[in-house]
């Protein structure tokens, strides 16, 4: 499948930002599941140096050291995702050990880690992580607006509401407390329904020498609709915008992001 992108991200403040520092990993990288055709990152404001962060993610760093009051950022382009879920894996840097280490977000509780016994079993240990994805989208139903982006994983299962990027961290925690390399997905997905939130977050779970692909919130281990943008040990290492500031008081954050199917009669006009 051929996607095409269109994310806008527009930051308005009440005053005048003195200084500001955005971290953007916003670019896909090409991989055995992904082609990049093309892709552009536009900004309103200054230019980004280019360099790639500790975990191989494409990362632009934009500082603007001059007074300003909105920042506009604008990532489009168009990405050939494979249609086989079962593809070899990549050689990698970062030993998959590495994601064995838990961070604020992801540290397991006393109830996560029984959570996670209940269901795995290490002679099955891919059907009974199906089997916990599962459960864990029962337990904690799709719920907008119920937790903050800087709740940990602990405090979401606890509240048992949350989005993606909640059952995620759930998952990464119950993973790691099992001993397994796990790591968070930040990315696009298509969705024939357009209510559907185009930004996204899964898990990748290293198990039998590969990495194995679990998007909790829809259930599926199935990812030929989904665009791999970055990964990290959980939401801070991945997200698509971070940033700082100095100055500007109250800020007023507008972020679309519109994910179709790839038209060439679209392209042309």
């Amino acid at each position: 499948m051929k996607l095409t992108i269109n994310h806008l991200t527009r930051y308005r403040y009440d005053e005048q930002v003195k200084f500001s520092t955005q971290y953007l990993r916003l670019t896909p990288r090409d991989s055995a599941r992904q082609r990049v055709d093309s892709w552009s990152l536009t900004l309103s404001e200054g230019s980004a140096v280019t360099t790639t962060d500790t975990w191989g993610n494409v990362l632009h760093v934009l500082t603007l050291d001059h007074p300003h009051q909105e920042i506009i950022i604008h990532a489009q382009g168009v990405v050939d995702i494979a249609d086989n879920d079962d593809i070899a894996p990549e050689n990698e840097l970062l030993s998959p050990l590495v994601f064995l280490r838990s961070t604020p977000l992801t540290q397991a509780d006393a109830p996560i880690r029984a959570f996670a016994l209940r269901y795995y079993r290490p002679e099955a240990a891919e059907e009974s992580l199906n089997a916990l994805m599962a459960a864990l989208l029962v337990s904690m139903p799709y719920t907008p607006g119920a937790t903050q982006v800087q709740d940990s994983a602990a405090q979401a299962f606890t509240r048992g509401q949350g989005v993606c990027q909640d059952h995620t961290h759930v998952f990464l925690a119950c993973c790691r407390s099992l001993h397994l390399p796990a790591r968070y997905v930040s990315g696009y997905v298509h969705s024939p329904d357009s209510r559907h939130v185009a930004m996204h977050a899964w898990a990748e779970v290293w198990l039998n020498g590969r990495w194995l692909n679990f998007d909790i919130t829809n259930n599926s281990r199935s990812l030929t609709q989904h665009l791999r943008l970055a990964t990290g040990l959980d939401y801070l290492d991945a997200c698509p915008i971070r940033g700082s500031r100095l100055g500007g008081g109250s800020e007023m954050l507008f972020s679309e992001a519109e994910v179709r199917r790839f038209s060439q009669q679209a392209q042309q006009q």
